[in-house]
């Protein structure tokens, strides 16, 4: 039987790091659930932004919340009122009465067919659209390989187009190779929520290698 392992945390201090960076002596329990709430939170509520990655740093007394976006601009708002809007409503929902300084730091993703969660996100609007699910995987695919990707694999899995028994397909592209610690995968998964059930999309993304400058020496 395979053990599966997620890619991303399969390299966490080689080629990936953490999405949380902080330490603390006590409530670590209590902050890292509040990290998980926070980051759902807003995934809901920016799911029209494109959203690539959340990084949360804390210290005693402040919280950054770094939001990487294909549209910014939704996020941001007219002269920012976006951002202070989202602000406000993460304070209400998650903090109270407490008082933290609570900075928002938007950036914009320049490669966003790159980015395993927005050609994730692509792929579930297009199955809840009722694009048939070929097209839709092919598509993004096509996107994928078009930015300069080395390789690129989706898996989906459900009643596809409305068949009456689930199926698994799988439509790879390029080499993923998930054994290597220093390639650059990116990887993510999410369901569509159709009106047949739920259809589940996975995404890997082969971006080349990484090579650090002590291997780069030794060459």
């Amino acid at each position: 039987m395979g053990q599966k392992v997620n890619p991303k945390v399969f390299r966490i201090g080689t080629t990936t790091s953490w999405n949380s960076r902080w330490f603390s002596s006590k409530n670590y329990a209590a902050q890292v659930e509040q990290d998980v709430k926070i980051r759902k939170f807003l995934e809901k509520e920016l799911r029209q932004a494109a959203l690539d990655s959340i990084m949360i740093e804390r210290t005693a007394t402040n919280m950054n919340i770094n939001i990487a976006s294909a549209k910014p601009g939704v996020i941001i708002g007219r002269g920012g009122q976006g951002a202070e809007e989202l602000k406000k409503k993460i304070k209400k929902n998650f903090f109270g009465n407490k008082k933290v300084l609570l900075n928002l730091n938007i950036k914009e993703v320049q490669k966003p067919s790159l980015s395993a969660r927005i050609v994730m996100n692509d792929i579930i609007t297009d199955l809840e659209k009722r694009v048939p699910f070929r097209r839709a995987v092919k598509a993004a695919m096509g996107r994928v390989e078009r930015a300069g990707a080395k390789g690129v694999k989706v898996i989906v899995a459900g009643r596809l187009n409305g068949a009456e028994i689930a199926r698994q397909e799988t439509f790879p592209s390029g080499s993923i190779p998930l054994h290597t610690l220093r390639a650059d995968i990116d990887y993510c998964r999410s369901a569509a929520r159709t009106i047949y059930g739920a259809i589940g999309v996975k995404v890997w993304i082969y971006k080349g290698d990484i090579i650090n400058n002590n291997e780069k020496k030794s060459n």
